[in-house]
Order: C-alpha cells, then structure tokens, then sequence
C-alpha cells in the first residue's frame, strides 16, 4: 500500500480555498492509496469554533468523498464540525465506494482551551482499507499510549496534527515511540505555516515498525511525500519478535 502525506499551510478560517489547495496537490500527486491531510485542513486549528466549523455533510466531506472516488484512493484529515448543537474535532476517512469513517478526538488540547467549546469521542476507531487497518488519532492524542495500545487489532496509526513549533520535538519523539512500542507503522502529518496563535513547521513523517523513518517532509514548507508500506515484512517482524505477546 502507497501512502502520501500532505504537509500543508493552511488559510484561516477559508474552507473553499484551503480545499481548492488540497485538491491540486493531490491530482499532482497520482498513484498513492491514501492521501493524509493535516488537523482541521480546511480551516486551521480552531478553539472558538462558532462561525468557523462546518455542518456534519459541509462540502468539505463532500469533496473528500467525490475526490476519493475520482482518484479511486482514500482522503483523510481533520474537520471541525458542528452536529446537533455540539462542536467535534473529526477525523475522517473517505473511501472511494462513498463510504466515510469518522474518529472524534479523544484528547482535547486543554492548554489551548479546545476543551471548553468541543466535546471529546468516547470511541476508538479502526477502519480497514485494502488490507490495512488503521487507528484514526488526532494530534494531542499522542501524548497518550494507553488510548492508542495496539490491541492486535491494526497494523498502522495515522496522526493528524497541528503541532506548534516549540514542542515539535516531543511530535517526533512520541512518534517514534508509538511505532515502536506497537509494532506498526505510524503517518504523523503536521502543517506548517501560522495561525493567530501559533506557528508550525511541519515535521511530518512515516517511521516504520523499528522506528526507523521512511518518508519525511522538509520542515517549514508545504511538502509531499509518498511511501510504501510493506505488510508482509511487518507479520513477518510480529512473529519474529512477538513483543505484543507481553503487553500489560
């Protein structure tokens, strides 16, 4: 399986635009199986959400879905979404037969106030995709290992972020300790750019099960990066070394 992970800045608060911008990259970008989008890739990292996130069926799903089935891949990414008076950080996952998983952020960024306007998912999501399954996580989840333990039960995790600069280190070294201490592949996708709070310089990588990375993004600017992941290789590490076997 292909994965291609879109580093990108973000314009404030301007869906059409960002997903115009979106849209390009990946039809210059042919050929890969999942194309990974930042958190909340179509507004920016929004904590006062009223008047910024978008209804549950925004035309920012509805290109997801209709870009995913043009380019027959999935499209995933964060979207801050209002639904029945409540407002989500929500990772979605199109699939090209018009299918669409959601994950809502468990972690909610309390130091940045993200808390006091959206409610938390209770529920963790894996959505399997052409023999692949996949943990759904969004940013801040990451400083949490207990909510993401790999229970035997995915074999890659994506993580959508808006991390900001001065704590990048701890995105990459939490990055390499998720893939390693889960025997899986792990995407990090981070944007760069700046918002009215903070600035971002990317970051965003793919490491493989050893933690060794294998596709990377130039930090501070927009970037693409494509990899394969290779399953046989990562069954073949799990029986070798059965490391999951022993987890608390």
């Amino acid at each position: 399986m292909k994965i291609t992970i879109l580093q990108r800045d973000i314009v404030w608060a301007s869906p059409e635009e960002n997903v115009r911008r979106a849209d390009e990259t990946i039809s210059r970008n042919p050929g890969a199986d999942i194309y990974v989008l930042p958190e909340m890739f179509s507004t920016g990292f929004c904590t006062n959400p009223e008047g910024i996130a978008e209804s549950f069926d925004s035309p920012t799903l509805q290109w997801m879905k209709q870009k995913s089935a043009e380019i027959n891949a999935a499209i995933a990414g964060s979207v801050a979404v209002t639904s029945e008076g409540k407002y989500y950080n929500r990772f979605y996952f199109a699939k090209p037969d018009g299918s669409v998983s959601f994950y809502d952020k468990k972690h909610l960024f309390t130091y940045g106030g993200e808390h006091l306007r959206f409610t938390p998912g209770q529920e963790r999501v894996v959505v399997e995709f052409r023999g692949v399954r996949i943990l759904l996580e969004v940013c801040y989840d990451l400083r949490f290992p207990v909510w993401s333990r790999n229970r035997g039960d995915y074999d890659m995790i994506l993580y959508v972020a808006s991390w900001p600069t001065p704590r990048v280190s701890a995105w990459s070294a939490l990055l390499v300790a998720r893939a390693i201490e889960n025997q899986c592949y792990v995407a990090g996708v981070n944007r760069v750019g700046e918002d009215p709070a903070c600035k971002y310089c990317g970051s965003s990588v793919v490491i493989d099960p050893y933690g060794k990375v294998i596709a990377s993004c130039e930090d501070g600017v927009e970037c693409e990066a494509t990899v394969e992941i290779d399953m046989n290789a990562l069954e073949a590490f799990r029986k070798k070394f059965p490391v999951l076997n022993d987890a608390d």
